[in-house]
């Protein structure tokens, strides 16, 4: 288990491999976010976009699926997050694109009134499969400590 006191500031990681699905884009903009160029290659070709393409939110939720199973898999002691900052959509994700994410931590502290956990802030990349960076944030996660033997 990886907790709060394996964390160092410049860790890095390179995650994920998640293929934006057509029928996905449609269904999380018909449901969250019906715009019509995240619903309709005719409406997206008359817009900037040229072509359909991902809301930001969802490419925010393939984002979260990517972290979790991350998480899963380097068995981090995880309490969730108390938010996020800098949320920027760099470029369009389209239906086709893979998305990878890359992630530095900046920050780490332990928590003043809570001696269970610490805090880690990183900045996350997240790519598409031509390596251009489509989507970037500041997370702050809150890491168990260590449990006292």
């Amino acid at each position: 288990m990886r907790y709060f006191e394996d964390v160092k500031v410049g860790d890095r990681a390179s995650f994920g491999h998640h293929l934006v699905d057509r029928d996905e884009v449609i269904a999380f903009a018909s449901r969250y976010d019906p715009q019509p160029f995240h619903l309709s290659d005719e409406a997206a070709a008359q817009t900037h976009f040229g072509r359909l393409s991902a809301s930001g939110w969802h490419t925010c939720a393939m984002t979260m699926a990517m972290i979790v199973a991350d998480l899963k898999h380097r068995q981090e002691a995880g309490l969730g997050s108390p938010g996020i900052d800098e949320l920027r959509w760099l470029k369009p994700v389209y239906p086709g694109d893979t998305l990878r994410c890359e992630t530095e931590v900046i920050d780490t502290r332990a928590s003043a009134s809570r001696p269970e956990l610490g805090f880690c802030k990183s900045r996350m990349t997240v790519f598409n499969q031509d390596d251009a960076p489509v989507m970037t944030f500041v997370s702050t996660v809150m890491i168990a400590t260590r449990p006292a033997d």
